[in-house]
């Protein structure tokens, strides 16, 4: 099992298909090749929601890990992005994600939370069930504050105390609560490291966060490891320069009719970047049109992103 990294850049990767929907093994150990090749990403988090993860079968999720782990050995540590409603249906799909050689993982919120909220302890539960089955160290995930499945303060402190917890994938989307709530995590949890994976809200977050698990930088790596280094200086105009370069890409990405669309319009990205052989998605993801190939490409192309033409 390898240590992750949290100061750095852990992309939250797409998972490649081909045109008839099955997974394309030979563009995801390229895309993983490249992404270790890359000076600041640090660790690679599989089967997570720029993943479809949840588009997959449970098979192919841990088929997916094992593939990037027998070809990216230990060099480059995986995070499994593990889901499910039930305790018992999140604690096999963790299992499965430790056979098959995840280091790490990304706790999701249970489904039904995101509707109807969660009861006093089962947060906890869910955290705790999982350490002791598989043993692995895991990041808790907090989801979005328009969301009921958005943890509260005094419940991300108690967790952040429990024993197999790491770190915080912060996207409440609401900075209010991150300029409030950073630094008290910090005070009172000094070992926790704090992600931003706010891919909208960048320049604002990556000052006061250790690393970055962002989607975003499925499609642009080289960029967020640049503007956290950045902001981990205090350089203040150079992160600004490189957040105005990204800006068109983001809003080519994520400035859309919903924020689903950012895993289409990537792997569009990554097709113009030469990464992909194609950009198909899975249902309930619908294929966008050439339109949005075109924005995507332009914006990349004008922020100075080049092809890949070798791994």
């Amino acid at each position: 099992m390898a240590s992750v990294n949290y100061r750095g850049v852990l992309p939250a990767i797409i998972t490649p298909f081909n045109e008839a929907e099955e997974i394309h093994f030979d563009d995801l150990t390229n895309y993983g090749r490249w992404l270790k090749s890359i000076s600041g990403v640090t660790g690679i988090v599989a089967n997570g929601h720029a993943g479809e993860g949840t588009a997959l079968s449970a098979a192919e999720r841990e088929q997916v890990l094992r593939v990037l782990k027998e070809d990216l050995g230990e060099g480059l540590p995986i995070i499994a992005g593990v889901v499910g409603d039930g305790t018992r249906v999140i604690v096999e799909d963790a299992l499965l994600a430790a056979a098959a050689g995840a280091d790490t993982l990304l706790v999701f919120p249970a489904p039904s939370w995101l509707r109807f909220g969660y009861q006093a302890g089962a947060v906890q539960e869910r955290h705790r069930a999982i350490y002791e089955a598989t043993g692995l160290p895991m990041i808790m995930f907090q989801f979005p504050e328009v969301t009921k499945a958005t943890y509260t303060l005094d419940l991300l402190l108690e967790l952040a105390a429990m024993e197999g917890i790491e770190a915080l994938k912060d996207g409440a989307r609401d900075l209010i609560r991150w300029d409030t709530e950073t630094p008290v995590l910090r005070q009172e949890r000094p070992d926790l490291a704090i992600l931003t994976c706010q891919d909208e809200f960048l320049m604002h977050t990556m000052w006061e966060s250790d690393g970055a698990l962002v989607g975003y930088a499925a499609l642009i790596p080289e960029l967020m490891v640049e503007l956290l280094e950045a902001a981990r200086a205090h350089q203040y105009d150079r992160a600004k320069e490189v957040y105005d370069r990204m800006l068109p890409i983001t809003k080519a990405v994520y400035h859309r009719e919903s924020h689903i669309e950012s895993t289409q319009a990537m792997k569009m990205g990554l097709v113009h970047r030469g990464l992909l052989s194609s950009p198909t998605v899975r249902a309930p993801l619908m294929p966008l049109g050439s339109d949005v190939y075109e924005s995507v490409a332009a914006a990349l192309d004008a922020a100075g992103v080049k092809a890949i033409t070798s791994v």
